[in-house]
């Protein structure tokens, strides 16, 4: 061996007279001397993939394992000699992804994190360079990352870059490698280690005075979760206030384009977790706010007004980041309760978001067919749907011709469940799991929904079959909504999204009934409404869906009355015994507070709900009176839900008083309806006393109907 070891010759005929060894050996001793030639020319860089496998194949897992569970080294050795060895061997190995991955690698990741957590003694600084390997190594596989959060590795990378040892800088590295790929679960399991290293990150932000401020721009986005508010959490908040004085510091300082570009990419990544909070209120919160957006519409306007491909190219990531900031700046504009910004900074802000909407709107207009695919269309497409759903009396004429396009985009991305890849943090943030299909018709939504109340915008909405589209749309999401757990939750983005298209399609009811009666997409519509408001009425949560399907079926049912689906089969049935029980069950009789009298309210089911229900429930209860000479099924269908009974009962229990002519008014509508197309709803109006209480409430309609013979 010592021969062998002075060697001077061919380093590869060495080693494979080392690995004849390592293969015959007949005991420790002869393995262990021959171990030690392998490793000193793994760390001199001599091996091959060939070779690597050569040495895999001659001792396997079993070898390095036994070297690192070893107690006692030979005689005159460091105590972490085998250790050191095994580390050597398994980063070796790890240099094969294959290897990388396997269990055998995988379950001593617990052996590497003890590594990192020991005290670092300067001969065993290549121990810690090996661990460092075999980690980078095992996250790049597909369990890798899943196995290294589960098996506590995000907390020793925090507690190795936190003490500053050797190797610190890849203990970060690798922790913004875990976080890229799976934030939220490295969040979930080891907030407090993660904010210990956010904290002196964003302590070292604000205190760098050279380019060390504008690295950290880049390091820090990684840092802020998504999945978990900072503002929830005292030290959260502290590096919160920390970042935005580092900002403010850099912001309002004269900067390059490569200093500027990266902290507006950290403001955005700080408002997607956790939009305007961290600006704090008062006069130097609202400057930073206005200066933040204006410089976004300025960095928008210098990059798509006047596109050069190339340039663009290395510009989307920051472009995209200032959409964010861009968004921000809409929502804080519209805000009313303690708003950040003051009535002259709103207006001025959004005369400068409009110049920077019209780029982006100019950037849209010149994108071809085979660029449709780029993420950062879809994020131009996102904000402008965010601008649209506020403001739509500016850049009129520019949105009009950009509608044929923002139509056709749409319709291919929903078409062809198109996956998204997250073009930056700034766009979607870090998502786990597959990339989610990209759904530009959601941010369009409410956009179309004002655009549909008007001539124009609605006649090319029309022209390029947008009704067709949107259409199959809600379908598809009320197939999502039924998918979706039946547990009263948050309103998710999939209800708010039919809530919404129920909104367009009333537009288009109202606007355009004969585009109704001639678009056979119009009686398919009718076919799901009537289908899915039985299904959605039982669930309160849903109240405010189901008072827009329920208004939308009952002004589409007006004008299609003569439409098969609607001639007395079980489904129109079903849908209008579900209107009856949702108009009906609105109000109720309650002892009023300032007498012992009783005074119509609105009920407590409803009482939530009712300021984005009410005028849907109005507007349902005049269609309803539409649609009843219409079915002659219809009257029938009231009798046997004894809503006239009810009703009666109510009108004659309460105060005159507590009803207002607005909700006279809608009963009478109704019920004068019913009076005229049907004898027996007449005979029981009168046999509850309606010709008193109708007197009473002074429906004149219906005292003149029910003196009629």
């Amino acid at each position: 061996f010592p021969a062998m070891a002075s060697d001077s010759g061919d380093g590869h005929a060495t080693l494979k007279r080392c690995l004849g060894v390592l293969r015959d050996a007949r005991n420790d001793s002869e393995q262990f001397a021959a171990l030690l030639l392998v490793t000193k020319a793994v760390r001199a860089g001599e091996v091959d993939a060939k070779t690597r496998r050569q040495i895999f194949d001659a001792i396997g897992f079993t070898f390095p394992t036994r070297l690192l569970i070893s107690g006692q080294p030979p005689p005159g050795c460091p105590p972490h000699t085998f250790r050191a060895l095994g580390l050597t061997l398994l980063a070796c190995f790890c240099t094969d992804p294959e290897l990388a991955g396997h269990s055998q690698v995988l379950n001593k990741i617990p052996t590497f994190n003890e590594v990192l957590l020991s005290p670092c003694a300067p001969d065993s600084t290549s121990m810690v360079d090996d661990v460092y390997q075999c980690l980078s190594a095992v996250l790049a596989t597909a369990r890798g990352p899943r196995e290294l959060v589960a098996k506590g590795t995000v907390s020793a990378l925090c507690q190795a870059y936190l003490s500053g040892g050797h190797g610190s800088d890849r203990a970060l590295t690798l922790l913004l490698g875990l976080l890229a790929v799976a934030e939220a679960r490295c969040w979930q399991r080891d907030t407090p280690q993660l904010l210990a290293v956010l904290s002196k990150l964003s302590g070292d932000f604000l205190k760098a005075e050279d380019m060390t401020k504008f690295e950290l721009c880049e390091v820090l986005p990684h840092f802020i979760p998504l999945s978990a508010p900072l503002t929830r959490d005292p030290q959260g908040s502290e590096c919160l206030r920390r970042l935005y004085r580092g900002l403010a510091d850099i912001l309002g300082s004269k900067l390059s384009q490569a200093q500027r570009d990266p902290a507006l990419k950290l403001a955005a990544g700080l408002v997607q977790a956790c939009g305007a909070e961290w600006i704090p209120a008062g006069r130097a919160g609202s400057k930073f706010l206005a200066l933040l957006v204006n410089l976004a519409c300025v960095e928008v306007r210098l990059t798509l007004e006047e596109p050069d491909p190339m340039e663009l190219e290395g510009k989307k990531e920051v472009v995209t980041a200032c959409y964010v900031l861009m968004e921000m700046g809409i929502q804080e504009c519209l805000r009313e309760e303690n708003p950040l910004l003051d009535e002259v900074q709103k207006m001025q802000l959004m005369r400068i978001m409009e110049e920077a909407f019209g780029a982006v709107i100019f950037y849209l207009r010149q994108v071809k067919q085979e660029d449709l695919q780029d993420p950062f269309i879809f994020a131009s497409v996102r904000v402008l749907g965010a601008w649209l759903a506020e403001e739509t009396s500016s850049l009129k004429q520019e949105i009009c011709e950009l509608l044929p396009f923002l139509v056709h985009y749409a319709r291919k991305l929903f078409k062809e469940g198109s996956p998204a890849v997250s073009l930056s943090q700034a766009e979607l943030g870090s998502t786990e799991g597959p990339a989610l299909p990209r759904d530009a018709l959601r941010f369009l939504l409410p956009g179309f929904c004002h655009l549909t109340a008007e001539d124009r915008p609605r006649a090319i909405l029309v022209s390029q079959g947008a009704p067709a589209l949107l259409c199959e749309y809600f379908l598809h999401q009320w197939e999502v909504l039924n998918s979706e757990p039946t547990a009263p939750a948050p309103l998710t983005s999939t209800e708010m999204s039919l809530q919404t298209l129920c909104g367009i399609f009333l537009n288009l009811v109202v606007t355009a009934p004969d585009l109704v009666r001639q678009d056979k997409t119009f009686s398919s519509l009718m076919d799901v409404l009537l289908k899915s408001l039985p299904h959605l009425l039982p669930q309160e949560h849903h109240l405010v869906l189901a008072a827009n399907i329920a208004t939308l079926g009952l002004m589409l049912a007006r004008i299609l009355a003569g439409s098969a689906a609607l001639q007395g089969t079980q489904s129109a049935k079903e849908f209008f015994g579900a209107t009856l029980q949702f108009l009906s069950q609105a109000h109720t009789a309650q002892v009023d507070a300032g007498s012992d009298s009783l005074a119509v309210s609105v009920s407590p089911a409803y009482r939530s709900a009712w300021d984005d229900i009410r005028e849907l429930w109005f507007l349902g209860m005049q269609a309803l009176a539409g649609c009843v000479p219409l079915l002659p099924w219809l009257p029938p269908a009231v009798l046997q839900a004894r809503w006239l009974e009810e009703l009666s009962e109510l009108l004659s229990r309460v105060s005159p008083a507590s009803l207002d002519f607005e909700l006279i008014a809608a009963f009478q509508g109704v019920l004068v309806a019913l009076a005229r197309a049907s004898e027996p709803c007449r005979d029981v109006i009168l046999a509850h006393h309606g010709t008193e209480w109708a007197n009473l409430y002074g429906m004149a309609a219906l005292e003149q109907c029910l003196a009629e013979q």
